[in-house]
């Protein structure tokens, strides 16, 4: 190890360890590979795991079972779209299965924040919270913002910098939890806008590694540090 370019530790009360995971692969992704103007379509309305996506999702709960991850996670985070609660439920959700016996899963909970870009797209607009509820009767819908979708317009896709914008509250809003290492379950250009932000103090190298597309199911996971009143406390160490 070269120990002058190391790193300084860091208490570990000031990180959190956060795990992000884009959703399977959904019917929205398999028509728009072939046809982009199918996004458009109202058959795809918050589009659901295509068979592929399902057996994605199964090969992801396994690994996280047999590595370990599933007993360290404190909190799920999930965006409330059909497509990331399928995920996030069956990665990390509780099941009859015998696999699941003494196992403590962790609370999942739909949080409007990271959900995808917004507006245009029928596969992008959320269903009625009492639908989802009856889809998902484990997930916490406590924080969502009402039973219908006002936030997806018709006629207006979000932009970047609005998407940026959002990604930013919501980890300012996961710093402030407790909890020190959480789950989000999210779309890979939500989940890239996340990595974006946090990867400002990265050298350029390990940024475009860290930023780069996120596969359909894919774990990445990343330690991120509260440094804003290290400074402060630099005359303790």
């Amino acid at each position: 190890m070269n120990t002058t370019a190391a790193q300084f530790p860091y208490p570990w009360q000031r990180c959190k360890i956060v795990h992000l995971v884009r959703h399977g692969q959904a019917m929205h992704n398999v028509e728009g590979d072939i046809n982009r103007e199918a996004l458009l379509s109202p058959h795809l309305f918050d589009a659901e795991l295509s068979p592929l996506g399902l057996h994605q999702v199964g090969k992801l709960r396994k690994d996280v079972h047999a590595s370990g991850l599933l007993k360290r996670i404190e909190l799920v985070i999930t965006s409330p779209l059909y497509r990331t609660m399928q995920t996030a439920f069956g990665v990390f959700g509780s099941t009859e299965s015998n696999e699941d016996a003494g196992v403590n899963c962790p609370q999942i909970m739909a949080v409007e924040l990271c959900r995808d870009r917004m507006g245009v797209r029928p596969c992008d607009m959320r269903r009625r919270v009492s639908e989802c509820q009856a889809l998902f009767p484990s997930i916490d819908f406590s924080m969502m913002d009402g039973e219908e979708d006002s936030m997806w317009n018709p006629d207006i896709r979000e932009s970047e910098e609005e998407m940026a914008a959002r990604m930013g509250l919501l980890m300012n809003w996961l710093w402030a939890r407790p909890e020190r290492e959480i789950v989000i379950v999210s779309h890979g250009i939500m989940l890239q806008h996340i990595l974006y932000r946090l990867g400002n103090d990265c050298h350029p190298s390990v940024r475009t590694a860290l930023c780069k597309r996120f596969d359909n199911c894919e774990l990445r996971s990343v330690v991120i540090v509260d440094k804003s009143s290290m400074e402060a406390d630099s005359e303790l160490c």
